[in-house]
């Protein structure tokens, strides 16, 4: 019983700051305030299948997915390297990755527009070594790089994580039955290390799609993601409705991936990988 009353204190909180604003967004997204009062409509999410909005749904999905394929790309190699007994500098490694999560993800943002800007750091190098500067800074390839580097660690974390206890066993049997070092990699390192880049994947994706803070500065705002059309409908157009929408749509999508993730683990687990 006495356990019981010691979780009473983060039901309330759960409730107080997940469940109810959860049910504020789903309340707005579903009606509509007239002069004859509110009524419940799906108007909102008819008006999100405009072309419109479909062409920000569509650019950010794809930013985000070659972000995500940049990140597994870079990500996966360095998981492979700190997970390996003959790097001895894996710690320091693994903080380096962990220590730019310590500073506020605004100013990691705003040091990136220090390099690519004209007269930024890179552009100088270039010009040094008498090359012509380059123009990255408000283009969709400078959105793609912030976001690569906001995100990186959180697809190389879960992958150290799973290759770091994959038993050494299961590959020295692969090497005494004669696998070279590439089969060896497809056949037993890869196939285990999947829950991990099935999290780095989702943790990965999920805040690229939604991201509004790297797309407007380093964007220019020229580029107008999901997340800066949510940010809009709210603090610009003060269409809560909309907005709520909006938000419920990427929700689903959120929860999908989840409930997939999820159901790949149990799947795993039945099938006695580990």
């Amino acid at each position: 019983m006495r356990r019981n009353w010691l979780s009473y204190p983060y039901v309330l909180w759960m409730l107080l700051f997940t469940v109810l604003p959860l049910l504020l967004v789903l309340y707005y997204s579903i009606t509509t305030q007239t002069e004859e009062g509110i009524h419940f409509t799906l108007e909102h999410f008819q008006r999100f299948m405009e072309p419109i909005y479909l062409r920000v749904l569509f650019r950010s999905v794809k930013l985000a997915f070659i972000c995500t394929i940049l990140c597994f790309l870079l990500g996966y190699p360095m998981a492979m390297i700190l997970a390996g007994n003959n790097f001895k500098k894996k710690n320091v490694m693994v903080f380096l990755f962990v220590v730019p999560m310590w500073m506020n993800f605004l100013l990691r943002t705003y040091a990136w527009m220090t390099l690519l800007e004209k007269n930024g750091l890179i552009n100088t190098f270039l010009t040094w070594l008498g090359l012509s500067p380059m123009n990255i800074l408000y283009t969709e390839k400078a959105v793609v790089l912030g976001m690569v580097y906001n995100f990186l660690p959180f697809m190389v974390l879960p992958i150290y994580s799973v290759l770091r206890k994959i038993d050494k066993n299961l590959i020295e049997a692969a090497e005494d039955l004669g696998a070279n070092g590439f089969t060896v990699f497809r056949k037993v390192i890869f196939p285990l290390s999947l829950p991990g880049v099935v999290s780095g994947i989702t943790m990965v994706f999920m805040p690229a799609v939604t991201t509004f803070v790297i797309s407007r500065l380093l964007g220019g705002g020229q580029f107008t993601l999901i997340g800066n059309l949510i940010e809009q409908q709210f603090l610009v157009a003060g269409d809560w409705n909309f907005g709520s929408a909006i938000s419920m749509v990427m929700m689903a999508v959120i929860l999908l991936s989840i409930g997939i993730m999820s159901r790949y683990e149990r799947e795993n687990e039945g099938g006695g990988l580990w």
